[in-house]
């Protein structure tokens, strides 16, 4: 279905056919770049449930020798990289 994109201010707007138009309790919408174009999703994410999603990924024996020191820099092993080198 084809539709007009035109100026509303200072902002781009594109009208929505009657056919497919948006049910009255919808006061807001999600609009995100995808790589198809563009998209128009009614129910915006919620970050409800994240906390309980981040407690799923690991709990107190996540890092049984404790947690990492963030500033300090695991040992690496290089030669396997550096044989791979011409």
């Amino acid at each position: 279905m084809r539709t007009r994109v035109f100026k509303s201010g200072n902002s781009q707007a594109v009208r929505i056919p009657k056919e497919m138009q948006l049910p009255p309790e919808v006061k807001e919408v999600e609009i995100e770049v995808v790589p198809e174009g563009v998209l128009i999703r009614l129910e915006p994410r919620r970050l409800t449930g994240l906390a309980a999603k981040f407690a799923a990924l690991g709990g107190p024996d996540m890092f049984p020798d404790g947690r990492p020191d963030p500033g300090e820099e695991p040992e690496r092993n290089w030669a396997p990289l550096a044989r791979a080198m011409p």
